[in-house]
């Protein structure tokens, strides 16, 4: 184990190094979350009508609207069909994919590093302990024609904060805003939130610390601009394909659920020539090897996830893309259900699972065994192992729930683990299944659910143990520790520590980098090791294919966003 990990983890901390120099749960790699199965549909539209596309080697007919023979089309398959399209009600990497594709906040996506780039914003400054920054806006429009200033920056950031909103990331800006957190829950007003339109094109925010990731964090789609107009005039049916307006590249041309999203370039976008596809095609589609299939016959430009069965076949390839990730497959304990309010007894399920096993046996695509929650980056290195091998690994955990009064498992009750349908999930679920009953005598029974469905049933707590994909939205611990606050809306689990939470809370106002990163190192022990609230199975990589001796513009990066703006035929 040790020896395994120590290679994979330079390279995944070099990987990173690379890409910090160089300039926001979820559905990368194997495995990937993904929704309910696609069927074909038949639509006519004033200019096409869709026929279903029979896939070779499949069970799955997909339908993709027509296109004309000179027109430069890019079809991407997107795992799941998204929750929504309203930026203020979405949580998911499928639904990400959407929102840089008909959205830009203040700052854009670089499509070789990932990280921020002026997007709305043309500039910015810092004061300087850099708890306050200034943007000035470019003067562009929404894809109606009206203009873009900043107050339809602040409504659309007190939007995403507003209680009756019910947004699902809503705690993710009131880490960084004066007056949010208040706001937010209930507690204070819009007023004292330190977001101001100075005039109509300088934006300025107040943050709660010296935040060093508070740019790259802003290209996440909690701190989305959206058209305040628009919203106001149709309601819950302003995303409606035949209301939508937005600000990205892209604006949307038709939508058939289940089956895909069609989108043409945005004329009133602001760097209009640079976009060089003129159509872009999204399919919704759960079935990976049905997705595979397809780009294997040529008919999808590129796929997001290769199925673990197809990969020894994708590996021989060279559209396979393969690059360490920020993001992290674990499963959260529900603290509150019994048994699993024992320590002793998620301690022991912890130790139970060989997650080098796992890894060379199930996913088989270079996934790195994890112990801790964060992936390692530049001077933070990834959590250590508690153990020096598998062996004692398994004493321990038939240790702790002997302690726990289950020797060999005997009276232990039957629990459930929830997982969103996917057959890579699936697999990685069943291996940890036989873990349990082998090691301890656990009985584990598997409940998939479509993509939505899981994501109500995980954020409510609905659960036993629950399986999670955790992408970072920027490079940095708090990315991942911010999830486990009491109270957060990602925090399903229910876990609550109030040491934790004054950690994470301070490090957020603490000037030393160094300083910094190790109040976060001892939230992380607490959160893994003292207390076991989850049990993280390994980091990712992510699979992509695409060939890029045909496409350009397309670059494997860390944080994995390939924004479609970028994207040009060679």
């Amino acid at each position: 184990m040790k020896k395994t990990l120590s290679i994979a983890l330079g390279v995944l901390i070099l990987s990173t190094v690379f890409i910090a120099c160089g300039k926001k749960a979820e559905t990368q790699t194997t495995p990937s979350p993904e929704k309910s199965q696609v069927t074909a549909v038949e639509v006519k539209t004033a200019d096409s009508t869709v026929t279903p596309v029979k896939v070779a080697d499949s069970k799955t007919q997909v339908a993709t609207p027509l296109t004309t023979k000179n027109e430069v089309v890019f079809t991407l398959a997107n795992p799941a069909e998204p929750a929504s399209l309203d930026p203020a009600l979405i949580q998911g990497v499928p639904e990400h994919r959407i929102y840089e594709t008909l959205f830009e906040g203040l700052v854009a996506i670089d499509p070789e590093t990932g990280l921020a780039i002026p997007g709305l914003a043309k500039s910015w400054e810092a004061n300087a302990d850099g708890t306050q920054y200034t943007f000035h806006l470019r003067k562009t429009t929404w894809s109606d024609g009206v203009p873009i200033t900043a107050n339809d920056v602040v409504y659309s950031w007190l939007r995403e904060l507003a209680p009756e909103t019910a947004s699902p990331y809503s705690w993710f800006p009131s880490m960084f805003l004066k007056g949010a957190k208040e706001y937010s829950t209930g507690e204070g007003s819009a007023a004292n939130v330190g977001i101001h339109a100075l005039d109509d094109y300088t934006f300025q925010m107040d943050l709660i610390g010296p935040i060093s990731y508070a740019i790259d964090a802003l290209q996440h789609y909690a701190f989305a601009v959206v058209p305040q107009h628009a919203i106001e005039k149709f309601g819950e049916k302003w995303t409606a394909p035949e209301n939508l307006v937005c600000n990205g590249p892209f604006v949307l041309k038709e939508r058939v659920p289940q089956s895909y999203l069609s989108f043409v370039p945005n004329e009133k976008y602001w760097d209009r020539a640079n976009v060089k596809i003129d159509k872009l095609i999204i399919l919704s589609s759960d079935d990976a090897n049905t997705n595979y299939s397809m780009f294997v016959n040529g008919e999808v430009d590129s796929i997001v996830d290769v199925p673990s069965d197809k990969l020894a076949d994708a590996q021989m390839q060279d559209s396979y893309q393969v690059h360490a990730a920020l993001g992290t497959y674990y499963y959260q304990f529900n603290v509150d259900r019994a048994p699993l309010n024992n320590v002793l007894v998620r301690k022991a399920i912890q130790y139970a699972i060989d997650r080098d096993s796992l890894v060379e046996g199930v996913t088989k695509a270079g996934q790195i065994p994890a112990w801790g929650v964060t992936t390692p980056l530049a001077n933070y290195a990834a959590l250590p192992f508690p153990y020096n091998s598998e062996e004692e690994a398994v004493q321990m955990a038939q240790d702790f729930l002997a302690e726990a009064g289950y020797p060999n498992g005997v009276g232990f009750p039957t629990l459930t683990l929830l997982y969103n349908t996917s057959e890579d999930h699936k697999k990685v679920a069943e291996f940890v299944q036989q873990e349990l009953k082998n090691k301890l005598g656990i009985t584990l029974i598997l409940e998939n659910e479509e993509w939505g469905t899981y994501l109500d049933d995980k954020n409510a707590g609905n659960f036993d143990i629950c399986r999670i994909g955790w992408f970072g939205d920027y490079q940095d611990p708090n990315t991942f520790l911010n999830l486990f606050l009491t109270g957060a809306a990602m925090n399903g689990g229910n876990y609550s520590n109030d040491v934790y939470d004054s950690l994470i809370n301070e490090a957020a106002t603490i000037l030393s980098p160094k300083d910094r990163l190790g109040v976060l190192r001892t939230a992380e022990d607490i959160l893994v090791n003292e207390d076991a609230a989850i049990m993280p199975l390994y980091y990712y990589v992510t699979t992509n294919m695409i060939d890029t001796n045909k496409w350009g513009g397309w670059y494997p990066n860390t944080m994995d966003f390939h924004p479609p703006k970028d994207i040009y035929l060679k």
